[in-house]
């Protein structure tokens, strides 16, 4: 028993006077004013912000209170036409100048390679004029006082790029991973981390030509520090790997941990439209345990699906690509077969030709293709997107589909690699799926799903889009008879 409280008991019991009495008083009173003012705290509590929602009820999932509002990203190449009612990402251009204008304390961006001005490759074109404007910007930023980290790749071959010269020089903090020592292969990823707040995942590297001649694809995140933070540690394990002399850990510690998974995704509510989202990567290597792998989350993505799966990507091979020597490497080959043969699922697979493109990727796409056979309910359709050249032919690795998504009944899936073993085996890269529904029906043409589904059949229907049966000799793409 307390001091304090065996004087309050003795003088409740036993009455002991004056002076026990107007001590007990002066305590009481004490109390009873702190009890006011504590009460007075609580009620004057400032309720959280109303714009903040969770998804009530849910399981499984990690509720989040930011607002995450996202949208779909896209660079059409110079020169290509659509039709007037077509729908179209934000252009990319306007959303990466957007991120840098926003930008307050810290900028994180992780690039394969870095070509932003034509001099890089040796090309005069004025084209390159939104890739200078991009450097510049980058440039300033530690002017602003807001810190800018880069991670990119050891390249494989000589790079005559001097972006990243020039940005050491403003003091921006460079990294690059030799992922050829560590895992075989390279480091494929593309994104952008803003403020740890703000979030761009695609198909684009920091290149000239994917603002003006390559078309690529992405996704933006805003205010959604939950994904933020999650991909904040696959960016710090890249920061590491760049150390000299780094080595993969086995296992990786548990601050690379996410508990943002397939299993367990993100939970987020803007407007009326609920969404659920995490982050995949790859290789294996790279990934903790509790990180959902980059092939899981297509191979799911793929035998969840009930009704369709559009597959839009640079290229597909069942192989290896690069890991000498190749060898057959069916698994996701053999999913959209399950899909289509087993559960009718309708397979429409839109895959780029360009002049760079491997001829050697042709029998694999004939192979699915000759699986279609409506008759008996199964649906394999396989076109070539074939970008134009026409004037643009001085342009090295441009006039291409470099898209790598995919779009379900069920999720929506945005990634940095091609389709093909070596990008799941040894390359590092990462993947954004995303599922949501609407409250209302009239909300759902405004879900990135949707939206996403229109670009696909925007691209599907177009005049760029050749059936893989109807492909004539065409100087644009090197999968046509010659």
């Amino acid at each position: 028993m307390t001091s304090v409280y065996r004087s309050l008991h003795d003088n409740y019991v036993s009455n002991k006077g004056r002076t026990s009495c107007v001590t007990l008083f002066v305590i009481l009173g004490c109390l009873t004013v702190l009890g006011i003012i504590l009460a007075i705290a609580v009620l004057e509590r400032p309720p959280p912000p109303e714009k903040h929602d969770t998804l009530p009820g849910e399981t499984g999932g990690v509720n989040i209170t930011d607002q995450c509002s996202m949208a779909l990203v896209e660079s059409i190449p110079l020169y290509l036409k659509y039709k007037d009612n077509a729908t179209f990402g934000i252009p990319l251009e306007q959303v990466w100048k957007d991120l840098l204008s926003i930008a307050s304390h810290r900028v994180e961006v992780v690039s394969f390679y870095w070509t932003l001005t034509g001099d890089d490759i040796n090309v005069n074109s004025s084209t390159d004029v939104p890739g200078r404007d991009i450097l510049q910007g980058l440039g300033e930023l530690p002017s602003r006082n807001i810190s800018v980290q880069v991670v990119t790749s050891v390249p494989t071959i000589k790079s005559n790029s001097t972006d990243l010269k020039i940005l050491k020089q403003k003091g921006v903090q460079v990294r690059r991973v030799d992922c050829g020592r560590l895992t075989a292969g390279v480091l494929h990823t593309k994104f952008w981390i803003v403020d740890m707040k703000h979030v761009f995942i695609g198909s684009a590297n920091m290149d000239w030509r994917a603002l003006t001649q390559v078309k690529e694809l992405g996704v933006v995140v805003y205010n959604c520090s939950s994904l933020a933070m999650d991909l904040h540690k696959i960016f710090q394990s890249y920061w590491v790997m760049g150390e000299p002399n780094s080595s993969l850990p086995q296992p990786w510690p548990a601050k690379y941990s996410t508990n943002i998974n397939k299993q367990h995704p993100l939970l987020v509510k803007e407007d009326n439209i609920s969404s659920s989202l995490y982050i995949a990567c790859s290789p294996p290597s790279f990934c903790p345990q509790s990180r959902t792998q980059d092939l899981e989350a297509i191979l799911s993505s793929i035998s969840d699906a009930e009704k369709f799966v559009d597959v839009a990507v640079m290229e597909y091979f069942p192989t290896t690509r690069f890991e000498k020597p190749h060898i057959y490497w069916p698994f996701i080959d053999d999913a959209i077969k399950v899909a289509a043969f087993e559960r009718k699922v309708k397979i429409r697979m839109l895959i780029s030709c360009g002049r760079d493109s491997d001829p050697a990727m042709l029998p694999f796409l004939q192979s699915l293709a000759s699986m279609d056979y409506p008759p008996h309910h199964i649906s394999i359709q396989i076109k070539l997107y074939i970008v134009p050249v026409g004037n643009q032919s001085d342009i090295p690795y441009a006039r291409v589909n470099h898209n790598k998504y995919m779009v379900t009944d069920k999720v929506a899936y945005i990634g940095t690699s091609n389709w093909a073993g070596d990008y799941f085996l040894t390359t590092a890269g990462v993947s954004l799926v995303i599922s949501q529904n609407s409250a209302h029906s009239g909300w759902n043409s405004k879900t990135l799903h949707n939206q996403l589904k229109d670009v696909f059949n925007r691209d599907w229907h177009s005049e760029y889009a050749v059936n893989l049966r109807d492909l004539q000799r065409n100087p644009d793409c090197a999968l046509s008879p010659r």
